[in-house]
Protein backbone atom coordinates (compact mmCIF):
# COMPACT_ATOMS: atom_id res chain seq x y z
CA UNK A 1 0.00 0.00 0.00
CA UNK A 2 2.36 2.19 0.83
CA UNK A 3 6.05 2.18 -0.96
CA UNK A 4 9.26 4.15 0.22
CA UNK A 5 11.68 3.94 -3.09
CA UNK A 6 15.35 5.40 -1.73
CA UNK A 7 13.73 8.53 -0.39
CA UNK A 8 15.72 11.17 1.36
CA UNK A 9 14.55 14.55 2.67
CA UNK A 10 16.50 17.88 3.50
CA UNK A 11 15.44 20.85 4.67
CA UNK A 12 16.82 24.39 3.47
CA UNK A 13 18.29 25.18 6.47
CA UNK A 14 19.53 21.52 7.44
CA UNK A 15 23.55 20.78 6.88
CA UNK A 16 22.49 16.78 6.65
CA UNK A 17 18.98 14.72 5.69
CA UNK A 18 16.76 13.92 8.40
CA UNK A 19 15.83 11.09 6.30
CA UNK A 20 18.54 8.98 4.15
CA UNK A 21 17.83 6.17 1.70
CA UNK A 22 14.50 4.91 2.85
CA UNK A 23 13.54 1.88 1.69
CA UNK A 24 10.32 0.44 2.89
CA UNK A 25 6.83 -1.50 1.97
CA UNK A 26 4.58 -1.05 4.62
CA UNK A 27 1.29 -3.53 3.25
CA UNK A 28 -2.47 -3.31 3.17
CA UNK A 29 -4.42 -3.67 6.19
CA UNK A 30 -1.78 -3.39 8.84
CA UNK A 31 -1.35 -1.30 11.82
CA UNK A 32 2.29 -0.49 11.55
CA UNK A 33 4.17 1.62 14.37
CA UNK A 34 6.98 4.12 13.79
CA UNK A 35 9.28 4.44 16.38
CA UNK A 36 12.72 6.39 17.61
CA UNK A 37 14.17 8.73 19.53
CA UNK A 38 13.13 12.45 19.32
CA UNK A 39 13.87 14.49 16.25
CA UNK A 40 15.09 11.51 14.08
CA UNK A 41 12.50 11.90 11.48
CA UNK A 42 9.40 10.37 12.15
CA UNK A 43 7.32 12.85 11.54
CA UNK A 44 9.20 13.85 8.21
CA UNK A 45 8.55 10.32 7.29
CA UNK A 46 5.07 10.83 8.18
CA UNK A 47 4.74 13.87 5.90
CA UNK A 48 6.35 12.09 3.35
CA UNK A 49 2.85 9.72 2.78
CA UNK A 50 0.47 12.60 3.02
CA UNK A 51 2.24 14.71 0.80
CA UNK A 52 2.99 17.62 3.37
CA UNK A 53 6.40 16.83 2.42
CA UNK A 54 7.68 18.41 0.55
CA UNK A 55 4.88 20.42 -1.07
CA UNK A 56 4.28 21.77 2.51
CA UNK A 57 7.27 22.08 4.08
CA UNK A 58 9.17 22.93 1.57
CA UNK A 59 12.76 20.99 1.48
CA UNK A 60 14.18 18.67 -1.20
CA UNK A 61 12.51 15.26 -1.18
CA UNK A 62 14.80 12.75 -3.47
CA UNK A 63 13.68 8.88 -4.19
CA UNK A 64 9.89 7.83 -4.49
CA UNK A 65 6.94 7.59 -2.18
CA UNK A 66 3.93 6.09 -3.41
CA UNK A 67 0.00 5.66 -1.74
CA UNK A 68 -1.99 2.49 -3.56
CA UNK A 69 0.24 3.65 -6.71
CA UNK A 70 -0.06 7.34 -6.45
CA UNK A 71 3.31 9.32 -6.60
CA UNK A 72 3.40 12.05 -3.56
CA UNK A 73 5.83 14.30 -5.28
CA UNK A 74 3.26 14.64 -8.33
CA UNK A 75 0.27 14.21 -6.23
CA UNK A 76 -0.52 17.72 -3.58
CA UNK A 77 -2.32 16.81 -0.09
CA UNK A 78 -5.62 17.99 -1.64
CA UNK A 79 -5.03 15.23 -4.36
CA UNK A 80 -4.68 12.71 -1.85
CA UNK A 81 -7.39 13.86 0.72
CA UNK A 82 -9.89 10.69 -0.79
CA UNK A 83 -6.61 8.36 0.14
CA UNK A 84 -5.20 9.22 2.84
CA UNK A 85 -6.54 10.68 6.39
CA UNK A 86 -3.57 12.86 8.03
CA UNK A 87 -3.60 13.68 12.12
CA UNK A 88 -0.36 15.83 12.85
CA UNK A 89 1.30 16.75 16.39
CA UNK A 90 -1.06 19.53 16.64
CA UNK A 91 -4.82 19.31 16.35
CA UNK A 92 -5.90 23.08 16.28
CA UNK A 93 -3.68 23.68 13.13
CA UNK A 94 -5.97 20.78 12.10
CA UNK A 95 -9.46 22.57 12.78
CA UNK A 96 -11.37 24.29 9.62
CA UNK A 97 -14.74 24.79 11.10
CA UNK A 98 -16.11 25.96 14.96
CA UNK A 99 -17.94 22.93 15.83
CA UNK A 100 -17.22 19.52 16.67
CA UNK A 101 -19.91 18.35 14.22
CA UNK A 102 -19.32 20.50 11.58
CA UNK A 103 -15.29 19.70 11.78
CA UNK A 104 -16.69 15.95 11.46
CA UNK A 105 -18.31 16.68 8.57
CA UNK A 106 -16.48 18.78 6.44
CA UNK A 107 -13.95 16.45 5.33
CA UNK A 108 -16.95 14.54 3.93
CA UNK A 109 -18.67 17.55 2.00
CA UNK A 110 -14.81 18.11 0.42
CA UNK A 111 -15.34 14.99 -1.68
CA UNK A 112 -19.04 16.01 -2.63
CA UNK A 113 -20.28 12.67 -0.55
CA UNK A 114 -24.32 12.60 -0.56
CA UNK A 115 -25.68 14.22 2.99
CA UNK A 116 -27.38 10.90 4.18
CA UNK A 117 -24.09 9.32 3.84
CA UNK A 118 -22.65 12.03 5.90
CA UNK A 119 -25.04 11.81 8.67
CA UNK A 120 -25.14 8.10 9.30
CA UNK A 121 -20.79 8.21 9.38
CA UNK A 122 -20.68 11.25 11.46
CA UNK A 123 -23.10 9.51 14.08
CA UNK A 124 -21.14 6.30 13.48
CA UNK A 125 -17.56 8.63 14.93
CA UNK A 126 -19.48 10.82 17.45
CA UNK A 127 -20.27 6.91 19.07
CA UNK A 128 -16.50 5.09 17.84
CA UNK A 129 -14.93 8.31 19.96
CA UNK A 130 -16.89 9.19 22.88
CA UNK A 131 -17.67 12.56 21.14
CA UNK A 132 -21.81 12.15 21.23
CA UNK A 133 -22.41 14.84 24.18
CA UNK A 134 -19.72 17.35 22.33
CA UNK A 135 -21.53 17.11 19.20
CA UNK A 136 -22.36 21.16 19.36
CA UNK A 137 -19.76 22.46 21.48
CA UNK A 138 -16.98 25.39 19.78
CA UNK A 139 -13.85 23.59 19.22
CA UNK A 140 -12.00 26.33 21.55
CA UNK A 141 -13.96 25.16 24.33
CA UNK A 142 -13.08 21.96 24.53
CA UNK A 143 -9.68 20.34 25.99
CA UNK A 144 -6.67 19.01 24.47
CA UNK A 145 -7.52 15.50 24.48
CA UNK A 146 -11.07 16.25 23.54
CA UNK A 147 -9.75 18.44 20.52
CA UNK A 148 -7.60 15.20 19.90
CA UNK A 149 -10.13 13.18 19.44
CA UNK A 150 -12.28 15.63 17.37
CA UNK A 151 -9.20 15.69 15.11
CA UNK A 152 -9.30 11.85 14.81
CA UNK A 153 -12.47 11.63 13.87
CA UNK A 154 -12.58 14.44 10.86
CA UNK A 155 -10.27 11.71 9.43
CA UNK A 156 -12.21 8.74 9.88
CA UNK A 157 -15.14 10.13 8.17
CA UNK A 158 -14.02 10.03 4.55
CA UNK A 159 -12.93 6.40 4.73
CA UNK A 160 -9.59 6.33 3.63
CA UNK A 161 -7.64 3.29 3.04
CA UNK A 162 -4.90 5.17 4.82
CA UNK A 163 -4.32 6.94 8.13
CA UNK A 164 -1.18 8.52 9.08
CA UNK A 165 -1.23 9.73 12.61
CA UNK A 166 1.53 11.22 14.77
CA UNK A 167 1.26 11.14 18.36
CA UNK A 168 -2.69 10.06 18.29
CA UNK A 169 -2.85 9.69 21.62
CA UNK A 170 -0.12 12.18 23.62
CA UNK A 171 -3.16 13.93 25.04
CA UNK A 172 -5.26 11.74 25.72
CA UNK A 173 -6.25 9.92 29.50
CA UNK A 174 -5.24 6.03 29.81
CA UNK A 175 -9.31 5.53 28.75
CA UNK A 176 -9.50 7.56 26.08
CA UNK A 177 -6.45 6.54 24.25
CA UNK A 178 -7.47 2.89 24.62
CA UNK A 179 -10.89 3.96 22.88
CA UNK A 180 -8.97 5.37 20.12
CA UNK A 181 -6.30 2.51 19.77
CA UNK A 182 -9.46 -0.04 19.38
CA UNK A 183 -11.11 2.18 16.97
CA UNK A 184 -8.32 1.58 14.70
CA UNK A 185 -8.06 -2.02 15.69
CA UNK A 186 -11.42 -2.46 14.31
CA UNK A 187 -10.64 -0.74 11.06
CA UNK A 188 -7.68 -2.50 10.39
CA UNK A 189 -9.24 -6.17 10.68
CA UNK A 190 -12.51 -4.75 9.77
CA UNK A 191 -12.28 -2.91 6.90
CA UNK A 192 -8.67 -3.40 5.60
CA UNK A 193 -7.55 0.13 6.51
CA UNK A 194 -3.25 1.03 6.79
CA UNK A 195 -2.81 2.55 9.74
CA UNK A 196 0.98 4.36 9.91
CA UNK A 197 1.59 5.97 13.74
CA UNK A 198 4.07 7.62 15.06
CA UNK A 199 4.14 7.27 19.19
CA UNK A 200 6.43 7.92 21.91
CA UNK A 201 4.17 6.32 24.52
CA UNK A 202 5.04 2.81 23.54
CA UNK A 203 3.05 1.28 26.27
CA UNK A 204 -0.25 2.38 25.34
CA UNK A 205 0.31 0.83 21.54
CA UNK A 206 2.70 -1.71 20.65
CA UNK A 207 1.10 -4.63 21.97
CA UNK A 208 -1.33 -3.60 18.82
CA UNK A 209 1.03 -3.26 16.09
CA UNK A 210 1.44 -5.85 13.58
CA UNK A 211 4.78 -4.66 12.44
CA UNK A 212 7.10 -2.22 14.38
CA UNK A 213 9.81 0.85 12.06
CA UNK A 214 12.64 1.59 14.07
CA UNK A 215 14.49 5.19 12.80
CA UNK A 216 17.84 4.71 14.90
CA UNK A 217 19.33 7.56 14.47
CA UNK A 218 18.84 10.64 12.35
CA UNK A 219 19.87 10.01 8.84
CA UNK A 220 20.33 5.94 9.82
CA UNK A 221 18.58 3.46 7.45
CA UNK A 222 15.08 2.46 9.08
CA UNK A 223 14.12 -1.11 10.23
CA UNK A 224 11.92 -2.91 10.17
CA UNK A 225 10.11 -6.18 11.86
CA UNK A 226 7.88 -7.56 14.62
CA UNK A 227 7.19 -5.57 17.63
CA UNK A 228 9.25 -8.46 19.35
CA UNK A 229 12.26 -8.39 17.57
CA UNK A 230 12.69 -4.31 17.60
CA UNK A 231 11.55 -3.93 20.93
CA UNK A 232 14.74 -6.40 22.05
CA UNK A 233 17.18 -3.89 19.98
CA UNK A 234 15.17 -0.76 20.35
CA UNK A 235 16.92 2.19 22.34
CA UNK A 236 13.12 3.16 23.51
CA UNK A 237 10.91 0.93 24.81
CA UNK A 238 7.93 0.74 27.14
CA UNK A 239 8.88 -0.31 30.69
CA UNK A 240 7.16 -3.31 30.60
CA UNK A 241 10.03 -3.85 28.37
CA UNK A 242 12.60 -2.85 30.50
CA UNK A 243 11.51 -5.00 33.01
CA UNK A 244 12.05 -7.74 30.81
CA UNK A 245 15.27 -7.16 30.15
CA UNK A 246 16.21 -6.36 33.91
CA UNK A 247 14.30 -10.45 34.61
CA UNK A 248 15.80 -11.88 31.34
CA UNK A 249 12.20 -12.72 30.72
CA UNK A 250 12.32 -14.70 27.10
CA UNK A 251 10.21 -14.11 24.95
CA UNK A 252 10.03 -9.96 25.81
CA UNK A 253 6.61 -9.37 26.91
CA UNK A 254 5.04 -6.65 25.12
CA UNK A 255 1.63 -6.24 27.39
CA UNK A 256 0.97 -6.48 31.03
CA UNK A 257 -0.41 -9.81 30.37
CA UNK A 258 2.03 -11.13 29.16
CA UNK A 259 4.44 -9.88 31.88
CA UNK A 260 2.15 -10.81 34.23
CA UNK A 261 2.18 -14.79 33.36
CA UNK A 262 6.22 -14.44 34.14
CA UNK A 263 6.35 -12.49 36.83
CA UNK A 264 5.54 -14.92 39.65
CA UNK A 265 8.94 -15.69 40.40
CA UNK A 266 10.18 -11.83 40.44
CA UNK A 267 7.02 -10.96 43.08
CA UNK A 268 8.21 -13.52 44.85
CA UNK A 269 11.88 -12.01 45.21
CA UNK A 270 10.54 -8.65 46.02
CA UNK A 271 7.90 -10.09 48.28
CA UNK A 272 10.66 -9.23 51.25
CA UNK A 273 11.72 -5.57 50.21
CA UNK A 274 9.84 -2.49 50.55
CA UNK A 275 10.25 0.05 47.39
CA UNK A 276 12.04 3.55 48.19
CA UNK A 277 9.41 6.33 47.40
CA UNK A 278 9.48 10.23 47.07
CA UNK A 279 8.89 12.51 49.54
CA UNK A 280 7.91 16.28 49.81
CA UNK A 281 11.49 16.79 51.35
CA UNK A 282 13.40 15.49 48.19
CA UNK A 283 14.98 12.24 50.09
CA UNK A 284 13.39 8.77 49.95
CA UNK A 285 12.45 6.53 52.15
CA UNK A 286 12.42 3.87 53.87
CA UNK A 287 16.24 3.84 53.02
CA UNK A 288 18.72 6.89 52.52
CA UNK A 289 18.92 7.99 48.78
CA UNK A 290 22.06 6.73 46.96
CA UNK A 291 24.00 10.22 46.64
CA UNK A 292 24.58 11.86 43.08
CA UNK A 293 28.54 12.09 42.08
CA UNK A 294 29.92 15.03 42.98
CA UNK A 295 30.39 16.44 39.44
CA UNK A 296 26.64 16.07 38.69
CA UNK A 297 25.80 17.86 41.62
CA UNK A 298 27.96 20.89 40.47
CA UNK A 299 26.37 20.52 36.86
CA UNK A 300 23.13 20.44 38.06
CA UNK A 301 23.41 23.15 40.57
CA UNK A 302 25.13 25.57 38.02
CA UNK A 303 22.07 25.20 35.56
CA UNK A 304 20.16 27.06 38.78
CA UNK A 305 21.51 29.81 39.66
CA UNK A 306 19.23 32.21 41.59
CA UNK A 307 18.32 35.49 39.47
CA UNK A 308 18.72 38.89 41.11
CA UNK A 309 15.95 39.13 44.13
CA UNK A 310 14.19 42.13 43.99
CA UNK A 311 12.16 43.44 46.99
CA UNK A 312 8.95 42.06 45.75
CA UNK A 313 10.30 38.49 45.83
CA UNK A 314 11.08 38.56 49.75
CA UNK A 315 7.86 36.76 50.61
CA UNK A 316 9.16 33.96 47.99
CA UNK A 317 12.18 33.51 50.17
CA UNK A 318 10.16 33.75 53.20
CA UNK A 319 7.88 30.74 52.15
CA UNK A 320 10.59 28.80 50.73
CA UNK A 321 12.22 28.59 54.14
CA UNK A 322 9.22 28.53 56.52
CA UNK A 323 7.58 25.96 54.59
CA UNK A 324 4.17 27.32 54.56
CA UNK A 325 2.33 26.42 51.64
CA UNK A 326 3.81 28.12 48.07
CA UNK A 327 -0.07 27.60 46.96
CA UNK A 328 -4.05 27.27 48.32
CA UNK A 329 -7.02 26.65 46.47
CA UNK A 330 -10.08 26.82 48.68
CA UNK A 331 -13.71 25.84 47.44
CA UNK A 332 -12.74 27.08 44.32
CA UNK A 333 -15.23 27.13 41.66
CA UNK A 334 -14.77 28.09 37.61
CA UNK A 335 -17.67 28.60 35.43
CA UNK A 336 -16.51 28.73 31.45
CA UNK A 337 -19.94 29.41 29.78
CA UNK A 338 -22.20 27.01 30.16
CA UNK A 339 -19.48 24.53 31.59
CA UNK A 340 -18.88 24.23 35.31
CA UNK A 341 -15.21 23.24 34.63
CA UNK A 342 -14.22 23.37 38.55
CA UNK A 343 -16.19 22.86 41.65
CA UNK A 344 -15.16 23.09 45.22
CA UNK A 345 -11.76 22.18 44.57
CA UNK A 346 -9.50 22.29 48.02
CA UNK A 347 -5.72 22.29 47.12
CA UNK A 348 -2.66 23.05 49.45
CA UNK A 349 0.71 22.85 47.56
CA UNK A 350 3.85 23.37 49.51
CA UNK A 351 7.45 23.95 48.79
CA UNK A 352 9.24 20.82 47.31
CA UNK A 353 6.37 18.56 46.71
CA UNK A 354 5.83 17.28 43.11
CA UNK A 355 1.76 16.98 42.56
CA UNK A 356 0.48 15.01 39.51
CA UNK A 357 -3.15 16.02 38.52
CA UNK A 358 -4.68 13.46 36.42
CA UNK A 359 -8.29 12.43 35.32
CA UNK A 360 -9.78 12.06 32.33
CA UNK A 361 -9.76 14.63 29.49
CA UNK A 362 -12.34 17.71 30.50
CA UNK A 363 -11.92 16.96 34.09
CA UNK A 364 -10.65 20.87 34.46
CA UNK A 365 -6.46 19.95 34.94
CA UNK A 366 -5.55 23.00 32.65
CA UNK A 367 -8.36 25.00 33.79
CA UNK A 368 -6.82 24.71 37.21
CA UNK A 369 -3.42 25.35 36.38
CA UNK A 370 -4.77 28.59 34.54
CA UNK A 371 -6.14 29.78 37.52
CA UNK A 372 -3.18 29.43 39.81
CA UNK A 373 -0.98 31.34 36.98
CA UNK A 374 -3.80 34.21 36.88
CA UNK A 375 -5.10 33.94 33.38
CA UNK A 376 -8.46 32.58 34.88
CA UNK A 377 -10.44 34.19 37.08
CA UNK A 378 -12.25 32.17 39.99
CA UNK A 379 -15.99 32.03 40.02
CA UNK A 380 -16.19 31.07 43.81
CA UNK A 381 -13.91 30.77 46.44
CA UNK A 382 -10.08 31.82 47.21
CA UNK A 383 -7.20 30.92 45.38
CA UNK A 384 -3.73 32.50 46.64
CA UNK A 385 -0.18 32.21 45.46
CA UNK A 386 3.19 32.88 47.77
CA UNK A 387 0.07 34.86 49.66
CA UNK A 388 -0.98 36.55 46.23
CA UNK A 389 -4.20 36.97 44.57
CA UNK A 390 -2.91 35.18 40.84
CA UNK A 391 -5.42 37.09 39.01
CA UNK A 392 -5.19 40.34 40.38
CA UNK A 393 -1.46 40.58 40.62
CA UNK A 394 0.24 42.25 37.78
CA UNK A 395 2.35 39.87 35.34
CA UNK A 396 5.38 41.62 36.17
CA UNK A 397 5.33 40.74 39.46
CA UNK A 398 3.42 36.78 39.69
CA UNK A 399 5.88 35.93 37.46
CA UNK A 400 8.28 35.55 40.44
CA UNK A 401 6.20 33.48 41.90
CA UNK A 402 4.76 31.27 39.18
CA UNK A 403 5.58 29.71 35.79
CA UNK A 404 3.26 27.82 33.52
CA UNK A 405 4.78 25.83 30.51
CA UNK A 406 1.51 24.90 28.32
CA UNK A 407 -0.04 22.27 26.15
CA UNK A 408 1.09 24.34 23.54
CA UNK A 409 4.66 24.91 23.91
CA UNK A 410 4.63 27.71 20.89
CA UNK A 411 2.58 30.02 22.90
CA UNK A 412 5.95 31.07 24.51
CA UNK A 413 8.12 30.94 21.45
CA UNK A 414 7.89 34.59 19.13
CA UNK A 415 11.86 34.22 18.47
CA UNK A 416 13.10 33.54 15.37
CA UNK A 417 16.30 31.10 17.06
CA UNK A 418 17.03 29.25 19.37
CA UNK A 419 19.41 31.03 20.66
CA UNK A 420 17.34 34.86 20.51
CA UNK A 421 14.60 32.63 22.63
CA UNK A 422 17.55 32.18 24.82
CA UNK A 423 18.91 35.38 25.47
CA UNK A 424 15.55 37.08 26.10
CA UNK A 425 14.39 34.47 28.60
CA UNK A 426 17.64 35.51 30.34
CA UNK A 427 17.07 39.21 30.12
CA UNK A 428 13.55 38.54 31.13
CA UNK A 429 14.16 36.63 34.22
CA UNK A 430 17.22 38.45 35.05
CA UNK A 431 19.52 35.60 34.88
CA UNK A 432 23.07 34.78 33.87
CA UNK A 433 24.37 35.09 30.47
CA UNK A 434 23.94 31.23 28.94
CA UNK A 435 21.42 30.19 32.23
CA UNK A 436 18.49 29.19 29.22
CA UNK A 437 21.09 27.91 26.75
CA UNK A 438 22.88 25.33 29.20
CA UNK A 439 19.20 24.02 30.36
CA UNK A 440 18.11 23.58 26.53
CA UNK A 441 21.60 21.72 26.07
CA UNK A 442 20.42 19.34 29.21
CA UNK A 443 16.91 18.85 28.14
CA UNK A 444 17.90 18.93 24.25
CA UNK A 445 21.40 17.96 23.32
CA UNK A 446 22.26 18.86 19.79
CA UNK A 447 20.14 21.69 19.16
CA UNK A 448 21.88 24.10 17.28
CA UNK A 449 21.50 27.93 18.07
CA UNK A 450 20.27 29.21 14.51
CA UNK A 451 17.72 26.29 14.35
CA UNK A 452 14.21 28.14 14.26
CA UNK A 453 11.70 27.10 16.78
CA UNK A 454 9.16 26.11 14.01
CA UNK A 455 11.95 23.72 12.59
CA UNK A 456 11.81 21.44 16.08
CA UNK A 457 10.02 18.64 16.46
CA UNK A 458 6.68 18.93 19.20
CA UNK A 459 8.59 17.34 21.83
CA UNK A 460 11.66 19.31 20.80
CA UNK A 461 9.73 22.64 21.45
CA UNK A 462 8.61 21.74 24.40
CA UNK A 463 11.62 21.21 25.84
CA UNK A 464 12.77 24.67 24.75
CA UNK A 465 9.47 26.39 25.74
CA UNK A 466 10.30 24.42 29.43
CA UNK A 467 13.88 25.22 29.61
CA UNK A 468 12.53 29.33 28.94
CA UNK A 469 10.23 28.75 31.82
CA UNK A 470 12.76 27.55 33.96
CA UNK A 471 15.41 30.32 33.69
CA UNK A 472 13.00 32.38 35.91
CA UNK A 473 13.18 29.11 38.52
CA UNK A 474 10.02 30.43 39.58
CA UNK A 475 8.84 28.65 43.53
CA UNK A 476 6.12 27.08 41.85
CA UNK A 477 6.13 25.65 38.84
CA UNK A 478 3.16 24.57 36.62
CA UNK A 479 3.44 21.96 33.47
CA UNK A 480 0.53 20.79 31.26
CA UNK A 481 0.85 17.75 30.04
CA UNK A 482 5.26 18.35 30.43
CA UNK A 483 5.89 15.02 28.34
CA UNK A 484 3.77 15.14 24.70
CA UNK A 485 6.27 14.67 22.51
CA UNK A 486 9.11 13.57 24.15
CA UNK A 487 10.69 9.94 23.92
CA UNK A 488 12.29 7.78 27.05
CA UNK A 489 15.70 9.44 26.98
CA UNK A 490 14.06 13.02 26.91
CA UNK A 491 11.72 12.43 30.06
CA UNK A 492 14.42 10.79 31.82
CA UNK A 493 16.40 14.60 31.48
CA UNK A 494 13.25 16.15 32.56
CA UNK A 495 13.07 14.03 35.24
CA UNK A 496 16.45 14.78 36.68
CA UNK A 497 15.68 18.42 36.34
CA UNK A 498 12.86 18.44 37.62
CA UNK A 499 14.20 16.36 40.65
CA UNK A 500 16.36 19.00 41.40
CA UNK A 501 14.21 22.13 41.46
CA UNK A 502 11.70 20.18 44.24
CA UNK A 503 15.21 19.29 46.08
CA UNK A 504 15.42 22.87 46.18
CA UNK A 505 12.28 23.80 47.49
CA UNK A 506 10.52 24.19 44.24
CA UNK A 507 6.87 23.55 44.39
CA UNK A 508 5.80 21.85 41.19
CA UNK A 509 2.22 20.79 39.77
CA UNK A 510 1.90 19.02 36.88
CA UNK A 511 -1.41 18.00 34.30
CA UNK A 512 -0.54 15.04 32.81
CA UNK A 513 -2.13 11.57 31.53
CA UNK A 514 1.45 10.02 31.59
CA UNK A 515 0.85 7.85 34.49
CA UNK A 516 4.58 6.35 34.02
CA UNK A 517 5.49 10.27 34.77
CA UNK A 518 3.34 10.20 37.56
CA UNK A 519 5.06 6.82 38.76
CA UNK A 520 8.40 8.50 38.73
CA UNK A 521 8.25 12.05 40.06
CA UNK A 522 5.04 12.55 41.85
CA UNK A 523 4.61 12.52 45.57
CA UNK A 524 1.45 13.01 45.61
CA UNK A 525 -1.74 12.57 42.73
CA UNK A 526 -4.73 14.20 42.62
CA UNK A 527 -7.37 12.68 40.42
CA UNK A 528 -10.34 15.53 38.66
CA UNK A 529 -13.38 14.13 37.50
CA UNK A 530 -15.94 16.66 36.35
CA UNK A 531 -14.61 19.39 37.96
CA UNK A 532 -13.94 17.52 41.62
CA UNK A 533 -11.35 16.30 43.38
CA UNK A 534 -11.93 12.63 43.85
CA UNK A 535 -8.99 11.39 45.15
CA UNK A 536 -5.96 12.96 46.70
CA UNK A 537 -3.15 11.27 48.47
CA UNK A 538 0.03 9.41 48.14
CA UNK A 539 0.94 8.18 44.86
CA UNK A 540 1.61 4.47 45.38
CA UNK A 541 -1.54 4.42 47.55
CA UNK A 542 -3.60 6.32 44.49
CA UNK A 543 -2.37 4.60 41.40
CA UNK A 544 -1.83 0.91 42.43
CA UNK A 545 -5.83 0.74 43.00
CA UNK A 546 -6.55 2.34 40.06
CA UNK A 547 -6.83 0.37 36.49
CA UNK A 548 -6.79 3.12 34.53
CA UNK A 549 -4.06 5.66 36.19
CA UNK A 550 -1.74 2.52 37.20
CA UNK A 551 1.68 2.34 35.18
CA UNK A 552 3.13 -0.79 33.81
CA UNK A 553 5.20 -2.18 36.46
CA UNK A 554 2.31 -1.53 39.27
CA UNK A 555 -0.12 -3.65 36.91
CA UNK A 556 2.59 -6.82 36.43
CA UNK A 557 3.82 -6.68 40.15
CA UNK A 558 0.29 -6.04 41.91
CA UNK A 559 -0.72 -6.31 44.41
CA UNK A 560 2.88 -5.31 45.88
CA UNK A 561 3.64 -1.23 45.73
CA UNK A 562 6.53 -1.24 43.00
CA UNK A 563 5.96 1.58 40.35
CA UNK A 564 9.21 1.68 37.95
CA UNK A 565 11.48 -0.26 37.02
CA UNK A 566 14.43 1.88 38.59
CA UNK A 567 12.53 0.92 41.89
CA UNK A 568 12.72 -3.16 41.11
CA UNK A 569 16.10 -2.51 39.79
CA UNK A 570 17.39 -0.71 42.99
CA UNK A 571 16.28 -3.78 44.99
CA UNK A 572 17.58 -6.61 43.38
CA UNK A 573 20.73 -4.79 43.62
Amino acid sequence: MIRFENVSVTYDSAPEPTLRDVQLTVPEGELVLLVGPSGVGKSTLLGTVSGLVPHFTGGTLRGRVTVDGRDTRTHKPRELADLVGTVGQDPLAHFVTDTVEDELAYGMESLGLAPAVMRRRVEETLDLLGLAELRDRPIATLSGGQQQRVAIGSVLTPHPKVLVLDEPTSALDPAAAEDVLSVLQRLVHDLGTTVLLAEHRLERVVQYADQVILLPAPGEAPVLGTPADIMRVSPVHPPVVALGHLANWTPLPLSVRDARRRAGPLRERLSTCTPRTPTAEGTQRPRPATPRPAAAKRTLASLFRRPPVSPDASATTATATTGAATATATALGVRRGRVEALRRVDLSVTPGETIALMGRNGAGKSTLLATLVGMIEPTSGAVTVSGRTPHRTPPRELIREVGLVPQEPRDLLYADTVAAECAAADQDAGAAHGTCRELVSTLLPGVRDDTHPRDLSEGQRLALALAIVLTGRPPLLLLDEPTRGLDYAAKARLVTVLRALAAEGHAIVLATHDVELAAELAHRVVILAGGEVVADGPTAEVVVSSPAFAPQVAKVLAPQHWLTVAQVREALS
